[in-house]
């Protein structure tokens, strides 16, 4: 964090206000994962009942003392979504390991219970939710940068300029339009197609045979979105280049809110107090309401 925290405030325009805001939006099902096999590793393979829950809470809540003031969380509820019914082998629940399946539902309860603005996706995935939030807080003119906190490949198409980056955890690089054109060969609007024809491994779906990353690129800086292709490149792959392009792009139509102080962190609510016995630290409600809460 503070790493990137650096570096956004190295990249933050020298007219901007005081209050200008800055939106950070975290993947929470990405985070629970990083939290539990981090977690099984340094105890040996032993695995506590919320240990997963407990460490993404106080990875926010050190975000928070650390500045930020305007939080968001999407989460899977469950995993599948309307994706799968339009692709058969794309990803699903099956394999995850049960100790980490028991997490998902409490860690969305305990982020709300902690005051922390959380969005359980059933039809869309986390990756529409923070897609959706990114949108809706780059609209309000109080806000200078949204960041957001995930992985995904699909997420870059997120990226606007410098006002809308993704942020990678495992690097600490923050991502804008250029981190992105540098990575992937096109611009972030052209994700969407650039995976069609590479495919993406994690979500399940293979791309089309023979096409690589520089071929992709190449194609994409050539002729723009796979609909301008001309018909003699993909021939009758097209069709199905089509639909893992549906695939890839991110839907940004979710209301999850309508102002960003909605995403303005209260304080841990009433409920925190019983959450924090429950999860077995008692640490996280004395931290909890240490933490700076953000003015009105």
């Amino acid at each position: 964090w503070s790493v990137a925290r650096r570096s956004l405030t190295a990249r933050t325009p020298k007219n901007c206000c005081a209050d200008d805001v800055i939106v950070h939006l975290l993947d929470g099902t990405y985070e629970l994962f990083r939290q539990f096999y981090g977690r099984r590793r340094f105890k040996e393979g032993k695995d506590t009942p919320f240990g997963a829950v407990v460490g993404v809470l106080h990875s926010i809540l050190e975000m928070i003392e650390k500045g930020a003031t305007h939080v968001g969380v999407a989460t899977d509820h469950v995993i599948e979504s309307f994706r799968n019914d339009l692709w058969p082998d794309y990803k699903t629940g099956e394999g995850i390991e049960p100790a980490l399946w028991a997490q998902f539902h409490p860690l969305e309860e305990a982020l709300a219970a902690m005051g922390v603005a959380v969005w359980p996706m059933v039809e869309l995935e986390a990756d529409d939710g923070l897609a959706s939030a990114a949108q809706i807080a780059a609209a309000d003119q109080a806000v200078e940068k949204v960041c957001i906190w995930a992985n995904d490949k699909d997420l870059a198409q997120c990226v606007r300029g410098d006002r809308v980056v993704q942020v990678d955890r495992r690097g600490m690089q923050i991502r804008d339009a250029s981190g992105v054109r540098a990575k992937f060969g096109v611009e972030p609007p052209l994700i969407p197609d650039f995976l069609a024809l590479v495919g993406d491994s994690q979500d399940g779906y293979p791309g089309i045979a023979g096409i690589g990353k520089t071929t992709a690129a190449r194609l994409l800086n050539r002729h723009g979105a796979i609909e301008n292709f001309p018909p003699t490149v993909l021939g009758n792959e097209r069709d199905l280049a089509l639909l893992f392009k549906n695939l890839a792009t991110l839907r940004t139509d979710a209301p999850l809110f309508r102002d960003v102080d909605e995403l303005k962190w209260p304080g841990p609510t009433a409920a925190f107090a019983a959450y924090s016995e429950r999860l077995g630290d008692a640490g996280l409600l004395e931290r909890s309401r240490k933490a700076p809460v953000a003015p009105e």
